[in-house]
């Protein structure tokens, strides 16, 4: 602990006690003066004082009276008061209320008030800290408390198919390090829900995990939000507050959709990830924290970065071990236990207990590429359990939907201009004509899925569905 780093105040009325008082100390101190209270005062106002020293029997207000109000300007100052009196009772019982930390006689001992300064600079010191932590305990509360009101849940994350085992067995693989992740994949994937199980499986498992939306907040707010803020740091800062790298310190720290950051802030993350250090917006002291990072994108980093858009040191320093998640159209086989792990947890919610599910609710939902994905996918459910009756889930309770409202599986607009071959049924001469004018729809489109739709005359759903009823999910570009 470097003493200079907290200043001291000494108020005295007679000039010559300051430039002794000055002479001794200034090697060591970091001192102010003032020769009245009053003058006192309007120094505490300015400078976040560590510690008063002031002369007991002054003219207008005296050393108590002084410490009184001083104490009422800055809560936390440690004080000492020097005296030629002996006005040890009146000092005694001050000292007892909390007024005063220690009185020393005059002429003081110069040794004696150095030990003494230094003692209560250490103390000063230790109530920072008591109080930072209280803070912080305080201000974790609150986040759990609003986490906890939310609609997130971290529960287990649901599949089996190949590609989300491997999904799986990355987690495994990087929980257990200290190592910066970043978790990939589009929206409603489940990102997350991969960063919480992370946390969960790491030696800070008992630490917080602590989240930011990177691209629900504005600039100044983003900043505050992660860093914190100083008591008057800008107009509305009313108080001092703790930001999310400090409520996460000993735990994890989950960056969402980090591809939103402003410049200026990911320098800022850059230098937390390099020297785990940073200031508060406002503020002067530089804090240290023991933060591990995971962060999240749907956005394509490595463009962002050739654009100019993106530091491309913060990447390599997020991109230390990336996951991708795929999209739900990519592992279908999950979709069931999606939907019965939804149904478990809304029925629970909403109150109604669910004891079928018709096959046709299952088909119509094999037909839809779920663009949102699992997040989308819950949704559906949900809206599906509430409008359900008799306990069973239909098809035509997917109709509440806008993406299902009013939809029926088109006929295909494909023209057929040449006839069978000799021996062929019109049956397989129609499927490989349809087979044929698909491929060859996608593969003039350069791959866009929506295009090719519509140059068949179909929407997309359909178009999906027809590929994986011919088997040509191999000609889906990849994502």
């Amino acid at each position: 602990m470097d003493p200079t780093k907290y200043p001291i105040l000494y108020v005295d009325d007679e000039r010559d006690n300051l430039d002794v008082f000055r002479f001794n100390y200034k090697k060591s101190f970091t001192i102010f003066e003032a020769e009245s209270g009053e003058e006192g005062l309007d120094i505490l106002k300015r400078v976040n004082i560590a510690v008063v020293i002031t002369d007991q029997r002054m003219p207008r207000m005296s050393g108590l009276e002084f410490l009184e109000q001083a104490l009422a300007v800055r809560p936390g100052i440690v004080s000492i008061i020097l005296t030629a009196y002996r006005d040890t009772e009146v000092l005694i019982q001050a000292i007892r209320m909390g007024t005063v930390y220690r009185f020393i006689t005059k002429p003081w001992n110069s040794e004696e008030l150095r030990g003494a300064i230094l003692q209560a600079i250490e103390l000063f010191h230790l109530r920072q800290e008591n109080d930072l932590l209280s803070q912080r305990l305080r201000d974790y509360a609150g986040y759990l408390d609003n986490q906890a009101h939310g609609q997130f849940d971290y529960g287990n994350i649901v599949g089996n198919s190949e590609p989300m085992n491997q999904v799986l067995s990355k987690i495994e693989k990087v929980a257990p390090t200290g190592s910066t992740v970043l978790v990939r994949g589009e929206t409603g994937t489940g990102k997350e829900l991969v960063a919480h199980a992370i946390h969960l499986n790491s030696p800070r498992s008992e630490g917080p995990f602590v989240r930011v939306n990177c691209a629900a907040l504005s600039m100044g707010t983003l900043e505050s939000e992660l860093f914190g803020h100083e008591k008057g740091a800008f107009t509305g800062a009313i108080a001092k507050r703790l930001g999310r790298f400090e409520l996460a310190d000993g735990g994890t720290l989950f960056l969402d959709e980090i591809g939103d950051l402003p410049m200026e802030i990911q320098v800022k993350i850059l230098r937390i990830l390099q020297e785990r250090e940073f200031e508060r917006v406002g503020g002067e002291e530089t804090l240290t924290v023991n933060v591990r990072v995971i962060s999240a994108t749907h956005k394509d980093l490595e463009t962002l970065v050739t654009e100019g858009t993106f530091r491309q040191d913060l990447y390599y320093r997020l991109n230390v071990f990336p996951i991708h998640i795929p999209p739900l159209r990519e592992r279908r086989s999950d979709v069931k236990l999606l939907i019965d792990h939804f149904i478990e947890r809304y029925s629970k919610i909403t109150g109604k207990r669910i004891t079928q599910v018709e096959s046709s609710f299952f088909k119509r939902l094999d037909t839809y590429e779920l663009p949102g994905n699992v997040r989308e996918l819950e949704n559906l459910v949900e809206r599906a359990i509430i409008l359900s009756s008799e306990g069973i889930l239909k098809a035509s309770d997917l109709e509440f939907f806008p993406s299902f409202a009013g939809e029926t599986t088109p006929e295909p607009q494909i023209r057929f201009e040449r006839g069978p071959t000799p021996g062929q049924s019109l049956n397989s001469h129609l499927q490989e004509e349809e087979k044929r004018q698909i491929i060859e729809a996608i593969e003039s489109q350069s791959g866009n899925m929506a295009a090719a739709a519509r140059m068949l005359g179909i929407n997309r759903s359909t178009l999906y569905y027809r590929l994986r009823k011919y088997d040509l999910g191999h000609i889906i570009p990849s994502r």
